[in-house]
Order: C-alpha cells, then structure tokens, then sequence
C-alpha cells in the first residue's frame, strides 16, 4: 500500500497531519435479502475496508480524491451545493453523507480535504458502498468534534443509498459495517434493529472470500426487481395475514397460506425468504453451541435456495459453491451478498486452504474461462478512528 499520509501531502500541496479513519467491508454469513424484508441477518466486518484521511478547509470547498480511482483527480464541490451529480461517480458517496449529515442538524461549518484508500474489491459485493459512507461519517464526527449516535449515523449511510444513490437496499450493510466487532458476527432483526453479537470461535477454520470477478452493481442488476417480487408476494399474503414484512412469518405459516401468491415465481420468491430467515435464527444457534459443521451445512442450503428459489446466484457463483463443496477440510460454502456476481465465501480448515484454492481455482477457470481471487478475511471492529500505525 503506497503510504497514505505521504499521498495525502502530496495530493492536497499541503504539510499538515490528516486524522485517519478506517470503516470496514461486510460479509455476511447467512440470511441474504432478508433484510429488506424485515428479516434476520447474520453479517461479520472484515479486515478489508475503506481508509479516509482529512483535515479541515478554511474555506466551504470539499474536495475528494480516490487512490482506487486516481484517473478522476481532484472531484470539488461546495458544502452549499452537494446535490447528486452523475459526473462525480464514487465522490456522490460521500457527497450525499455531508448533505444528509447537514440536513440532520450536524454542524459542518467548513470544507476539507479527504483522500479515500479502499482495498475491497470494486463490484464484489462486500458493501464498499457501505464502507465508504460509514468512513466518511465517522471522519467528519471526528473532524468536526460531533455526537452522534451510531445507529443513527447507520441510518443516514442507509438513507444515502436509498435516496441519494436511488438503490433500494435494506440497513444490513451500514449496520455491519458500523457496529462490527472482532471475532464476532452481529445476528440483526433489520425489522426493530434489535441486535446481539455472535461469537465466531473458527478455531483450525478460516473464512475464504472468493472473488468470481465478474462485476455487478446493485443499482443496475435485478435488485430492485427481486425488491418488487417481494412487495408483491407480501401484498397478496396480507389480504389473509395481518403482516407488514415477510420476514414475520415462520415457515408453517407461509406453507398454510402460500396459495394466497398465485404468481409462481413470487411464490418462490417469498418461500427464499421465509425459509433464510428460519435457517439464520438456527444458525446463531449453531454458533453459540461452537457447532461450526451445522452452521456449514445451513450456509449450503442458504446457496441451493438463493440459487432455485430467489435465482440471484449465476454460472460464476455456482460453479464455485459446487466445487467447494466437494473439497476436502470445507464445511460450508455459499455467495454472499446481493449475488449476480461478486463474492462466495467458505469455511475451510487452514490445513486444506493451499489445496482448495488450487483446486477451485483450476475448476472455475476450465469452466468460466478466468481466474478468481481469494482473500482470507479476519473479523475486525467496525468503522473508527484509527492510528497511522493501523493503516496496513
């Protein structure tokens, strides 16, 4: 990693110390488009994550600079004129968390100068949309000496995405990636935003994120169209079901009045949900029994259903869930994240990791025709304040 503070200097011409903030990247383990369903989630914060140096202006310029996207140079805007601007591409993250922030009542008096770093893969599905929201806000509660609390500072990152960004994704992300905490998985109710921290005791196990390299963007997949379904099926169930989200109903339930969805599809798209939300309550279970095999064969089921049921996996995903499965020293693997594309991660014993990346990688290249990247992911803290010795 080229030195950040140095790049710092260099880009903004100035000699002043930056305050370094670091947000984290998501995985989540189990329970996938649950969330915007008012269901159960089992997300983890990762060691890969979004770093933002900054200082503050004398003046009312902001002014952002990506080393993942150097080719953009210098992006400015002014703190009264923070509207969306295609133009701006990655800048409108940050752009639509100053705005928010502001409308909220948080005392922005000034401009800054920011440098973001993220090592996330771009497009893979680990939330850096949502790290880099979070990491923005962290930095300018630091910057400008703001209380905020955090859940409603993971609220304004969410509301950024919906409403500034326009994707219609559920608090899941900014959640993870704002409350995570070390060697811990955080079991969410995205309908009350209740929560409680899961211990992940991996022992000899190490959780592998494989990049399929195929790029997808939220805003432009089905997304919304799986978003819809869902409305629609919850729609049809509540001319019997007094309910507001699917993600209230039990798996009894849904079978006794699944005739109400007359649409197949939708059907199938409500039972994905229904079923997840089941499978992720069983799965905080498993965890906290230390029983690491039974929560890897919940994330196997977790895939077959996004792949049959709720059809957001792909070639790419499922070409590298069936071949994990059939590897030695794996206890479960599945995609993770929105899907059509991005990321799958797998439970592996370190003794067999050499193997199951040779061997997956030989397997998704013969059929896909390219390689996918591995990244051994630790649990980390969420989004904070970090010191210069911090930034790996």
């Amino acid at each position: 990693m080229t030195n950040l503070t140095q790049a710092f200097h260099q880009i903004f011409d100035t000699s002043e110390a930056p305050r370094r903030f670091f947000a984290p990247g998501r995985i989540n383990l189990i329970g996938e488009h649950t969330d915007y369903n008012g269901g159960y989630v089992l997300p983890a914060s990762i060691s890969f994550g979004t770093y933002a140096l900054a200082r503050k202006r004398n003046d009312q310029k902001l002014r952002f600079y990506s080393l993942n996207a150097s080719e953009n140079g210098i992006i400015e805007c002014d703190l009264d004129h923070l509207s969306y601007q295609k133009a701006h591409g990655w800048a409108n993250y940050p752009k639509g968390m100053v705005q928010y922030m502001k409308q909220e009542g948080y005392a922005i008096t000034s401009g800054a100068d920011i440098l973001f770093y993220g090592n996330i893969p771009n497009g893979a599905g680990l939330s850096s949309s949502a790290s880099l929201e979070l990491a923005t806000g962290v930095l300018l509660e630091g910057l400008f000496n703001l209380e905020i609390d955090r859940l409603q500072l993971i609220q304004i990152g969410q509301k950024v995405e919906n409403n500034y960004i326009g994707v219609n994704s559920g608090i899941m992300d900014q959640f993870a990636v704002g409350m995570g905490k070390t060697n811990h998985a955080i079991l969410l109710n995205c309908q009350t935003l209740e929560y409680s921290y899961a211990p992940m005791h991996l022992q000899d196990y190490e959780i592998i994120i494989i990049n399929t390299n195929k790029q997808r963007s939220l805003a432009d997949s089905k997304y919304n169209e799986r978003f819809a379904q869902c409305r629609q099926a919850l729609q049809d169930l509540q001319k019997e079901l007094s309910i507001q989200h699917l993600g209230e109903l039990s798996t009894e339930q849904f079978e006794a009045a699944k005739h109400l969805n007359t649409d197949p599809v939708n059907q199938k798209r409500a039972k994905h949900i229904v079923y997840e939300n089941a499978r992720t309550l069983e799965a905080l279970e498993k965890l906290r029994n230390g029983d690491l095999h039974a929560f890897g064969q919940l994330m196997n089921a977790s895939h077959l259903s996004l792949q049959s049921d709720y059809e957001v996996t792909g070639i790419e995903l499922d070409t590298i869930a069936a071949a994990a499965w059939e590897q030695e020293g794996v206890i479960g693997a599945r995609m993770t994240g929105a899907g059509f594309g991005g990321c799958a991660i797998a439970i592996v014993h370190q003794d067999a990791v050499r193997d199951f990346k040779h061997h997956l990688k030989q397997i998704y290249q013969d059929k896909i025709g390219y390689e996918p990247t591995f990244y051994t992911a630790s649990i980390a803290d969420g989004a904070k304040e970090v010191t210069e010795e911090e930034i790996k």
